[in-house]
Protein backbone atom coordinates (compact mmCIF):
# COMPACT_ATOMS: atom_id res chain seq x y z
CA UNK A 1 0.00 0.00 0.00
CA UNK A 2 1.43 3.40 -1.02
CA UNK A 3 1.93 6.26 1.41
CA UNK A 4 -0.82 8.19 -0.38
CA UNK A 5 -3.25 5.29 0.00
CA UNK A 6 -2.47 5.01 3.69
CA UNK A 7 -3.01 8.74 4.22
CA UNK A 8 -6.25 8.65 2.25
CA UNK A 9 -7.55 5.79 4.39
CA UNK A 10 -6.64 7.67 7.57
CA UNK A 11 -8.49 10.78 6.36
CA UNK A 12 -11.61 8.82 5.48
CA UNK A 13 -11.59 7.07 8.87
CA UNK A 14 -11.40 10.49 10.53
CA UNK A 15 -14.37 11.67 8.48
CA UNK A 16 -16.33 8.67 9.70
CA UNK A 17 -15.42 9.55 13.29
CA UNK A 18 -16.51 13.19 12.82
CA UNK A 19 -19.91 12.00 11.61
CA UNK A 20 -20.26 9.72 14.64
CA UNK A 21 -19.39 12.54 17.07
CA UNK A 22 -21.85 14.95 15.47
CA UNK A 23 -24.60 12.33 15.50
CA UNK A 24 -24.10 11.74 19.21
CA UNK A 25 -24.68 15.44 19.89
CA UNK A 26 -28.05 15.52 18.10
CA UNK A 27 -31.05 15.71 20.39
CA UNK A 28 -34.58 16.98 20.04
CA UNK A 29 -35.93 19.35 22.68
CA UNK A 30 -39.69 19.91 22.09
CA UNK A 31 -40.53 23.58 21.80
CA UNK A 32 -36.87 24.60 21.65
CA UNK A 33 -35.53 22.64 18.70
CA UNK A 34 -36.86 23.68 15.29
CA UNK A 35 -38.85 21.05 13.38
CA UNK A 36 -37.72 21.67 9.81
CA UNK A 37 -40.04 21.01 6.88
CA UNK A 38 -37.18 19.28 5.07
CA UNK A 39 -33.42 18.85 5.09
CA UNK A 40 -30.44 16.65 4.33
CA UNK A 41 -30.59 13.06 5.53
CA UNK A 42 -27.22 11.34 5.21
CA UNK A 43 -24.59 9.33 7.05
CA UNK A 44 -20.83 8.88 6.92
CA UNK A 45 -21.01 7.29 3.46
CA UNK A 46 -21.94 10.58 1.74
CA UNK A 47 -19.28 12.49 3.69
CA UNK A 48 -16.63 9.90 2.81
CA UNK A 49 -17.66 9.89 -0.87
CA UNK A 50 -17.39 13.69 -1.07
CA UNK A 51 -14.04 13.87 0.71
CA UNK A 52 -12.67 11.01 -1.40
CA UNK A 53 -13.71 12.90 -4.53
CA UNK A 54 -12.09 16.10 -3.25
CA UNK A 55 -8.82 14.25 -2.64
CA UNK A 56 -8.86 13.12 -6.28
CA UNK A 57 -9.43 16.82 -7.13
CA UNK A 58 -10.95 16.20 -10.56
CA UNK A 59 -13.70 18.67 -9.51
CA UNK A 60 -15.58 19.19 -12.79
CA UNK A 61 -18.01 16.60 -14.13
CA UNK A 62 -16.30 13.25 -14.63
CA UNK A 63 -16.33 9.63 -13.50
CA UNK A 64 -18.80 10.16 -10.64
CA UNK A 65 -21.14 12.04 -12.94
CA UNK A 66 -21.12 9.19 -15.45
CA UNK A 67 -21.65 6.63 -12.69
CA UNK A 68 -24.56 8.58 -11.20
CA UNK A 69 -26.29 8.97 -14.58
CA UNK A 70 -25.95 5.26 -15.22
CA UNK A 71 -27.36 4.39 -11.79
CA UNK A 72 -30.17 6.95 -11.99
CA UNK A 73 -31.41 5.99 -15.46
CA UNK A 74 -31.35 2.32 -14.44
CA UNK A 75 -33.32 3.11 -11.29
CA UNK A 76 -35.98 4.91 -13.33
CA UNK A 77 -35.89 2.49 -16.24
CA UNK A 78 -35.18 5.13 -18.91
CA UNK A 79 -32.58 5.24 -21.69
CA UNK A 80 -30.86 8.59 -21.17
CA UNK A 81 -29.94 10.81 -18.24
CA UNK A 82 -27.83 13.91 -17.83
CA UNK A 83 -27.06 15.77 -14.63
CA UNK A 84 -27.37 19.52 -14.16
CA UNK A 85 -26.59 22.05 -11.45
CA UNK A 86 -30.25 22.36 -10.36
CA UNK A 87 -33.80 21.27 -11.04
CA UNK A 88 -34.43 24.76 -12.42
CA UNK A 89 -31.61 24.30 -14.93
CA UNK A 90 -33.10 20.92 -15.86
CA UNK A 91 -36.39 22.61 -16.72
CA UNK A 92 -34.57 25.29 -18.73
CA UNK A 93 -32.53 22.77 -20.70
CA UNK A 94 -35.53 20.47 -21.32
CA UNK A 95 -37.85 23.20 -22.65
CA UNK A 96 -35.01 24.78 -24.64
CA UNK A 97 -34.20 21.39 -26.18
CA UNK A 98 -37.78 21.18 -27.48
CA UNK A 99 -37.11 24.50 -29.24
CA UNK A 100 -33.71 23.44 -30.58
CA UNK A 101 -33.08 23.66 -34.34
CA UNK A 102 -31.28 20.30 -34.21
CA UNK A 103 -34.46 18.31 -33.48
CA UNK A 104 -36.97 17.30 -36.15
CA UNK A 105 -40.06 19.10 -34.90
CA UNK A 106 -38.99 22.04 -32.72
CA UNK A 107 -41.32 24.49 -31.05
CA UNK A 108 -40.96 28.08 -32.22
CA UNK A 109 -41.67 31.49 -30.72
CA UNK A 110 -45.42 32.02 -30.35
CA UNK A 111 -46.26 28.34 -29.92
CA UNK A 112 -48.54 27.58 -26.98
CA UNK A 113 -47.80 25.47 -23.94
CA UNK A 114 -50.58 24.31 -21.60
CA UNK A 115 -49.58 24.61 -17.96
CA UNK A 116 -50.81 25.79 -14.55
CA UNK A 117 -50.51 29.06 -12.66
CA UNK A 118 -50.23 27.14 -9.38
CA UNK A 119 -46.58 26.44 -9.94
CA UNK A 120 -42.99 26.89 -8.91
CA UNK A 121 -41.44 29.79 -10.87
CA UNK A 122 -38.79 27.79 -12.68
CA UNK A 123 -41.35 25.37 -14.09
CA UNK A 124 -42.93 28.31 -15.90
CA UNK A 125 -39.87 30.51 -16.57
CA UNK A 126 -38.33 28.43 -19.40
CA UNK A 127 -41.63 28.67 -21.32
CA UNK A 128 -41.47 32.46 -21.11
CA UNK A 129 -37.72 32.61 -21.80
CA UNK A 130 -38.13 30.58 -24.98
CA UNK A 131 -40.81 33.04 -26.17
CA UNK A 132 -43.53 30.43 -25.98
CA UNK A 133 -47.01 31.39 -24.78
CA UNK A 134 -48.18 29.79 -21.53
CA UNK A 135 -51.85 28.79 -21.55
CA UNK A 136 -53.10 28.53 -17.97
CA UNK A 137 -55.78 26.12 -16.82
CA UNK A 138 -56.95 25.42 -13.29
CA UNK A 139 -55.81 22.69 -10.93
CA UNK A 140 -57.88 20.15 -9.03
CA UNK A 141 -58.89 21.38 -5.60
CA UNK A 142 -57.47 18.52 -3.54
CA UNK A 143 -54.77 16.84 -5.65
CA UNK A 144 -53.31 20.28 -6.47
CA UNK A 145 -52.40 18.92 -9.91
CA UNK A 146 -53.23 20.09 -13.42
CA UNK A 147 -56.90 19.34 -14.10
CA UNK A 148 -56.67 16.88 -16.99
CA UNK A 149 -60.38 17.37 -17.81
CA UNK A 150 -59.62 20.98 -18.80
CA UNK A 151 -56.65 20.33 -21.09
CA UNK A 152 -58.50 19.50 -24.31
CA UNK A 153 -60.63 22.64 -24.06
CA UNK A 154 -57.46 24.77 -24.02
CA UNK A 155 -55.91 23.26 -27.17
CA UNK A 156 -55.66 25.36 -30.34
CA UNK A 157 -53.81 24.98 -33.63
CA UNK A 158 -50.79 26.60 -31.94
CA UNK A 159 -50.63 24.23 -28.98
CA UNK A 160 -47.39 22.21 -28.93
CA UNK A 161 -46.80 20.97 -25.38
CA UNK A 162 -48.13 20.24 -21.90
CA UNK A 163 -45.79 21.15 -19.04
CA UNK A 164 -46.69 20.45 -15.41
CA UNK A 165 -45.40 19.22 -12.07
CA UNK A 166 -46.56 16.29 -9.98
CA UNK A 167 -47.40 18.57 -7.07
CA UNK A 168 -45.57 17.73 -3.84
CA UNK A 169 -45.10 14.16 -5.08
CA UNK A 170 -48.78 13.49 -5.81
CA UNK A 171 -49.00 11.98 -9.32
CA UNK A 172 -51.09 13.76 -11.94
CA UNK A 173 -53.64 11.84 -14.06
CA UNK A 174 -51.06 10.49 -16.48
CA UNK A 175 -53.22 8.11 -18.52
CA UNK A 176 -55.60 10.91 -19.49
CA UNK A 177 -52.78 13.41 -20.08
CA UNK A 178 -50.81 11.05 -22.31
CA UNK A 179 -53.93 10.08 -24.28
CA UNK A 180 -54.58 13.75 -25.06
CA UNK A 181 -50.91 14.36 -25.90
CA UNK A 182 -50.90 11.46 -28.35
CA UNK A 183 -54.17 12.57 -29.95
CA UNK A 184 -52.87 16.09 -30.64
CA UNK A 185 -49.17 15.22 -31.09
CA UNK A 186 -48.06 17.32 -28.11
CA UNK A 187 -44.79 17.21 -26.21
CA UNK A 188 -45.09 16.35 -22.51
CA UNK A 189 -42.63 17.55 -19.88
CA UNK A 190 -43.03 16.11 -16.37
CA UNK A 191 -41.49 18.29 -13.68
CA UNK A 192 -40.71 15.46 -11.26
CA UNK A 193 -38.57 17.57 -8.91
CA UNK A 194 -40.94 16.86 -6.00
CA UNK A 195 -42.06 13.41 -7.12
CA UNK A 196 -39.02 11.16 -7.36
CA UNK A 197 -40.11 7.56 -6.63
CA UNK A 198 -43.82 8.33 -7.03
CA UNK A 199 -45.83 5.94 -9.24
CA UNK A 200 -48.90 6.16 -11.44
CA UNK A 201 -50.56 2.91 -12.54
CA UNK A 202 -47.47 0.94 -11.52
CA UNK A 203 -45.10 3.13 -13.54
CA UNK A 204 -42.66 5.67 -12.13
CA UNK A 205 -43.56 9.33 -12.53
CA UNK A 206 -41.11 10.91 -14.92
CA UNK A 207 -41.18 7.97 -17.34
CA UNK A 208 -44.34 8.92 -19.28
CA UNK A 209 -43.47 12.10 -21.16
CA UNK A 210 -40.80 13.27 -23.60
CA UNK A 211 -38.71 14.76 -20.80
CA UNK A 212 -38.71 14.51 -17.02
CA UNK A 213 -36.77 16.79 -14.70
CA UNK A 214 -35.46 16.30 -11.17
CA UNK A 215 -34.00 18.39 -8.37
CA UNK A 216 -31.38 17.30 -5.85
CA UNK A 217 -31.55 20.45 -3.76
CA UNK A 218 -31.20 19.76 -0.02
CA UNK A 219 -34.97 19.82 0.52
CA UNK A 220 -35.79 17.13 -2.04
CA UNK A 221 -36.17 13.35 -1.98
CA UNK A 222 -32.42 12.88 -2.27
CA UNK A 223 -29.71 15.50 -2.38
CA UNK A 224 -26.44 16.59 -3.89
CA UNK A 225 -26.69 19.90 -2.00
CA UNK A 226 -27.56 21.51 -5.31
CA UNK A 227 -28.11 19.62 -8.54
CA UNK A 228 -30.65 18.13 -10.88
CA UNK A 229 -31.20 15.73 -13.76
CA UNK A 230 -33.01 15.40 -17.08
CA UNK A 231 -34.26 12.05 -18.36
CA UNK A 232 -35.69 10.97 -21.70
CA UNK A 233 -36.06 7.91 -23.92
CA UNK A 234 -35.23 9.89 -27.06
CA UNK A 235 -31.60 10.07 -28.25
CA UNK A 236 -32.45 13.13 -30.35
CA UNK A 237 -33.88 15.01 -27.37
CA UNK A 238 -31.06 13.83 -25.10
CA UNK A 239 -28.43 15.26 -27.46
CA UNK A 240 -30.31 18.56 -27.75
CA UNK A 241 -30.56 18.88 -23.95
CA UNK A 242 -26.90 17.88 -23.56
CA UNK A 243 -25.86 20.56 -26.03
CA UNK A 244 -27.86 23.23 -24.21
CA UNK A 245 -26.41 22.15 -20.85
CA UNK A 246 -22.87 22.25 -22.32
CA UNK A 247 -22.66 25.79 -23.72
CA UNK A 248 -24.74 24.94 -26.81
CA UNK A 249 -21.89 23.07 -28.46
CA UNK A 250 -22.39 20.50 -31.21
CA UNK A 251 -19.85 18.04 -29.79
CA UNK A 252 -21.22 15.50 -27.37
CA UNK A 253 -17.91 13.99 -26.22
CA UNK A 254 -17.58 13.40 -22.48
CA UNK A 255 -15.68 16.04 -20.48
CA UNK A 256 -12.02 15.01 -20.44
CA UNK A 257 -12.42 12.74 -23.49
CA UNK A 258 -9.18 10.70 -23.67
CA UNK A 259 -8.96 10.53 -27.48
CA UNK A 260 -7.52 13.84 -28.76
CA UNK A 261 -9.59 13.39 -31.95
CA UNK A 262 -12.80 13.04 -29.91
CA UNK A 263 -15.11 10.07 -29.42
CA UNK A 264 -16.16 10.32 -33.08
CA UNK A 265 -12.48 10.42 -34.20
CA UNK A 266 -13.39 13.19 -36.64
CA UNK A 267 -12.87 16.29 -34.52
CA UNK A 268 -11.28 18.31 -37.37
CA UNK A 269 -13.04 16.70 -40.34
CA UNK A 270 -16.35 18.58 -40.55
CA UNK A 271 -17.67 21.61 -42.43
CA UNK A 272 -20.28 23.70 -40.58
CA UNK A 273 -22.10 26.61 -42.25
CA UNK A 274 -19.86 29.64 -42.59
CA UNK A 275 -17.10 28.20 -40.38
CA UNK A 276 -13.80 27.22 -42.02
CA UNK A 277 -13.54 23.60 -43.12
CA UNK A 278 -12.09 21.44 -40.35
CA UNK A 279 -12.99 23.90 -37.60
CA UNK A 280 -12.60 22.19 -34.19
CA UNK A 281 -15.89 20.39 -33.52
CA UNK A 282 -15.49 21.10 -29.78
CA UNK A 283 -15.98 24.80 -30.57
CA UNK A 284 -18.95 24.55 -32.89
CA UNK A 285 -22.22 25.79 -31.32
CA UNK A 286 -25.52 24.71 -32.80
CA UNK A 287 -27.72 25.87 -29.89
CA UNK A 288 -27.94 28.92 -27.69
CA UNK A 289 -26.76 27.19 -24.54
CA UNK A 290 -25.34 27.63 -21.07
CA UNK A 291 -23.01 25.90 -18.65
CA UNK A 292 -25.44 24.02 -16.40
CA UNK A 293 -23.18 21.21 -15.17
CA UNK A 294 -22.76 20.22 -11.52
CA UNK A 295 -19.47 19.25 -9.90
CA UNK A 296 -18.27 15.65 -9.87
CA UNK A 297 -18.07 15.99 -6.07
CA UNK A 298 -21.85 16.43 -5.95
CA UNK A 299 -22.40 13.32 -8.05
CA UNK A 300 -20.24 11.31 -5.63
CA UNK A 301 -22.75 12.27 -2.93
CA UNK A 302 -25.66 11.47 -5.25
CA UNK A 303 -24.42 7.92 -5.86
CA UNK A 304 -24.70 7.20 -2.13
CA UNK A 305 -28.00 9.06 -1.73
CA UNK A 306 -29.65 7.06 -4.52
CA UNK A 307 -28.90 3.84 -2.63
CA UNK A 308 -30.97 5.18 0.29
CA UNK A 309 -33.92 6.34 -1.83
CA UNK A 310 -36.21 3.33 -1.17
CA UNK A 311 -35.87 3.83 2.59
CA UNK A 312 -36.39 7.56 2.20
CA UNK A 313 -39.60 6.85 0.28
CA UNK A 314 -40.87 4.47 2.94
CA UNK A 315 -40.22 7.07 5.65
CA UNK A 316 -41.98 9.82 3.67
CA UNK A 317 -45.07 7.65 3.23
CA UNK A 318 -45.16 6.75 6.93
CA UNK A 319 -44.68 10.35 8.06
CA UNK A 320 -47.39 11.54 5.69
CA UNK A 321 -49.78 8.94 7.13
CA UNK A 322 -49.17 10.15 10.70
CA UNK A 323 -49.92 13.79 9.84
CA UNK A 324 -52.85 12.91 7.57
CA UNK A 325 -54.51 10.94 10.39
CA UNK A 326 -54.02 13.91 12.70
CA UNK A 327 -55.62 16.40 10.30
CA UNK A 328 -58.42 13.96 9.46
CA UNK A 329 -59.82 14.58 12.96
CA UNK A 330 -60.38 18.18 11.89
CA UNK A 331 -61.63 17.56 8.37
CA UNK A 332 -64.47 20.02 8.93
CA UNK A 333 -61.78 22.73 9.15
CA UNK A 334 -59.37 21.55 6.46
CA UNK A 335 -59.42 20.21 2.90
CA UNK A 336 -57.17 17.16 2.97
CA UNK A 337 -55.07 16.00 -0.01
CA UNK A 338 -56.63 13.42 -2.33
CA UNK A 339 -54.73 10.70 -4.17
CA UNK A 340 -56.02 9.34 -7.49
CA UNK A 341 -56.93 5.62 -7.49
CA UNK A 342 -53.95 4.69 -9.71
CA UNK A 343 -51.47 6.94 -7.87
CA UNK A 344 -48.85 5.93 -5.31
CA UNK A 345 -47.11 9.10 -4.07
CA UNK A 346 -43.72 9.47 -2.50
CA UNK A 347 -44.72 12.67 -0.73
CA UNK A 348 -42.49 15.73 -0.68
CA UNK A 349 -44.81 17.31 1.88
CA UNK A 350 -48.42 17.26 3.07
CA UNK A 351 -50.55 20.07 1.60
CA UNK A 352 -53.39 21.40 3.75
CA UNK A 353 -56.07 23.93 2.78
CA UNK A 354 -57.94 25.85 5.47
CA UNK A 355 -61.67 25.80 4.72
CA UNK A 356 -63.37 29.13 4.13
CA UNK A 357 -65.65 28.60 7.14
CA UNK A 358 -62.97 27.15 9.43
CA UNK A 359 -63.24 29.99 11.94
CA UNK A 360 -59.58 30.90 11.52
CA UNK A 361 -57.33 31.85 8.61
CA UNK A 362 -54.30 30.20 7.08
CA UNK A 363 -52.25 33.03 8.54
CA UNK A 364 -53.63 32.34 12.02
CA UNK A 365 -52.77 28.65 11.85
CA UNK A 366 -49.30 28.87 10.30
CA UNK A 367 -48.36 31.67 12.70
CA UNK A 368 -49.30 29.38 15.58
CA UNK A 369 -47.27 26.47 14.16
CA UNK A 370 -44.25 28.68 13.53
CA UNK A 371 -44.49 29.96 17.13
CA UNK A 372 -44.08 26.32 18.16
CA UNK A 373 -40.95 26.13 15.92
CA UNK A 374 -42.75 23.92 13.39
CA UNK A 375 -41.74 25.09 9.92
CA UNK A 376 -44.46 25.72 7.36
CA UNK A 377 -44.29 26.70 3.71
CA UNK A 378 -46.72 28.17 1.20
CA UNK A 379 -47.57 26.02 -1.81
CA UNK A 380 -44.94 27.76 -3.89
CA UNK A 381 -46.15 30.82 -5.81
CA UNK A 382 -49.87 30.18 -5.19
CA UNK A 383 -51.28 31.84 -8.30
CA UNK A 384 -48.07 32.97 -9.96
CA UNK A 385 -49.93 35.48 -12.13
CA UNK A 386 -50.45 37.56 -8.98
CA UNK A 387 -46.72 37.59 -8.19
CA UNK A 388 -44.98 40.93 -8.93
CA UNK A 389 -42.60 39.55 -11.56
CA UNK A 390 -45.34 37.96 -13.68
CA UNK A 391 -47.98 40.66 -13.96
CA UNK A 392 -47.18 41.60 -17.56
CA UNK A 393 -46.23 38.28 -19.16
CA UNK A 394 -47.82 37.30 -22.45
CA UNK A 395 -50.24 34.47 -21.73
CA UNK A 396 -53.80 33.21 -22.05
CA UNK A 397 -56.12 31.94 -19.31
CA UNK A 398 -58.75 29.33 -20.15
CA UNK A 399 -61.65 29.26 -17.74
CA UNK A 400 -61.53 30.30 -14.10
CA UNK A 401 -58.52 29.73 -11.85
CA UNK A 402 -60.74 29.23 -8.82
CA UNK A 403 -58.77 26.41 -7.20
CA UNK A 404 -55.48 28.12 -8.02
CA UNK A 405 -56.64 31.23 -6.19
CA UNK A 406 -57.78 29.09 -3.28
CA UNK A 407 -54.23 27.76 -2.92
CA UNK A 408 -52.94 31.33 -2.87
CA UNK A 409 -55.34 32.32 -0.12
CA UNK A 410 -55.68 29.23 2.06
CA UNK A 411 -53.07 26.48 1.40
CA UNK A 412 -49.81 25.66 3.17
CA UNK A 413 -47.71 22.55 3.64
CA UNK A 414 -45.81 20.70 6.34
CA UNK A 415 -42.81 18.45 5.86
CA UNK A 416 -42.80 14.65 5.84
CA UNK A 417 -39.10 14.14 5.12
CA UNK A 418 -37.14 11.18 6.56
CA UNK A 419 -35.44 13.38 9.16
CA UNK A 420 -38.72 13.67 11.09
CA UNK A 421 -38.23 11.31 14.01
CA UNK A 422 -41.03 9.73 16.01
CA UNK A 423 -40.43 12.37 18.72
CA UNK A 424 -40.78 15.22 16.24
CA UNK A 425 -43.94 13.82 14.69
CA UNK A 426 -45.51 13.31 18.12
CA UNK A 427 -44.66 16.91 18.97
CA UNK A 428 -46.23 18.16 15.72
CA UNK A 429 -49.43 16.17 16.37
CA UNK A 430 -49.64 17.39 19.98
CA UNK A 431 -49.30 21.03 18.86
CA UNK A 432 -52.03 20.62 16.23
CA UNK A 433 -54.33 19.00 18.80
CA UNK A 434 -53.53 21.74 21.29
CA UNK A 435 -54.63 24.42 18.83
CA UNK A 436 -58.13 22.95 18.67
CA UNK A 437 -58.39 22.31 22.40
CA UNK A 438 -57.87 26.03 22.93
Amino acid sequence: MSNESILRQEILERVKEIYRLRKEEEKFNPGKTKVNYSGRVFDEKEMIAVVDSVIDFWLTLGINGRKFCEDFKNYLGVKYCLVTNSGSSSNLAAISALCSPIINNPMIAGDEVITTAMTFPTTLNPIIQNRLIPIFIDIEEDTYNIDASKIEGAITSKTRAIVFAHTLGNPAEMDKIMKIAKKYNLYVVEDTCDALDSYYDGKKCGTFGDFSTYSFYAAHHMTMGEGGAICTNSLELYRAALSIRDWGRACYCQTGEANPMGACRHRFDFKFGDLPEGYDHKYVYNNIGYNLKPLDIQCAMGIEQLKKLPKFTEARKNNFKVLYECFKKYEDRFILPRVLPKADPSWFAIPITVREDAGFSKRDFVTYLESKLIETRMLFAGNILKQPGYKDIECRIVGELKNTDQVLERTFFLGVYPGLTKEKLEYMVSCIDEYFKK
